[in-house]
């Protein structure tokens, strides 16, 4: 009786040298994987952050009618330093207090404006309300009582520092580079949320394909065959 020996003519990986692999590539995969979700996170927070900063600034002020407007000195320091972003609100003359901040025109019809807190609240002869207002800084009261026809509003709520980026979308700039920022700022958050999509179904595409009955043969090494002739 002889017999004869098959060859396989395809080199088959054995169980160990399948798990060295898998070995190898886990731990890239994974800083891979890391990495984007990381991304994705710190580009949702950005995005988050500068769609807050646009409704403070932009959509609520034009909701109630107000203004945005920039402290540029120190007259009501420290609670409300140079460079911080006041909003202000159009406010009846009734309804201002002594305590609040008010803004004003420093002459009457004219656009350049000051914000200085209330201190008196009186009326004249004629029924007209006036007030005299103080910056907080300042040892002295501002000179001239403001009258009804000055008012422009009274303040609403400051967010410190935010000025200075207010000061370079205001004036002829703002028109055009607030729908420009507003739409890439959309276009960013949508290529996130696609990304983030199309990221998952790759890998629950990857992890089907290997749990596939196609691949699990694949992995498992073949016994090699033998051919036995008997005479």
């Amino acid at each position: 009786m002889a017999s004869s020996e098959g060859k396989s003519t395809r080199a088959e990986s054995s169980p160990v040298e399948s798990a060295v692999e898998a070995d190898a590539v886990a731990p890239d995969a994974k800083e891979k994987g890391l990495v984007h979700y990381l991304g994705v996170a710190v580009s949702g927070a950005v995005f988050v952050m500068v769609l807050a900063i646009a409704v403070l600034v932009i959509v609520l002020p034009a909701f109630v009618g107000g203004s945005a407007l920039t402290v540029l000195t120190s007259s009501m320091s420290p609670k409300f330093p140079p460079g911080t972003l006041i909003i202000i609100k159009p406010t009846a003359i009734d309804e201002i207090r002594v305590g609040d901040v008010l803004t004003y025109q420093i002459t009457s019809g004219q656009p350049a404006v000051i914000s200085h807190r209330v201190i008196t609240r009186s009326v004249t002869l004629e029924g007209e309300t006036t007030f005299i207002t103080k910056g907080d800084n300042n040892d002295l009261a501002d000179p001239d009582p403001i009258m009804e026809v000055q008012v422009e509003g009274t303040l609403w709520y400051a967010i410190p520092g935010l000025g200075y980026i207010n000061n370079l979308v205001n004036g002829d700039t703002r028109p055009w580079v607030t729908p420009i920022v507003a739409g890439l700022l959309f276009a960013y958050a949508g290529y996130t949320v696609i990304s983030s999509i199309v990221g998952r179904r790759r890998k629950r595409a990857a992890v089907a394909l290997d749990a596939s009955p196609a691949r699990s043969e694949l992995a498992v090494p073949s016994t090699p065959s033998h051919v036995y002739d008997e005479k």
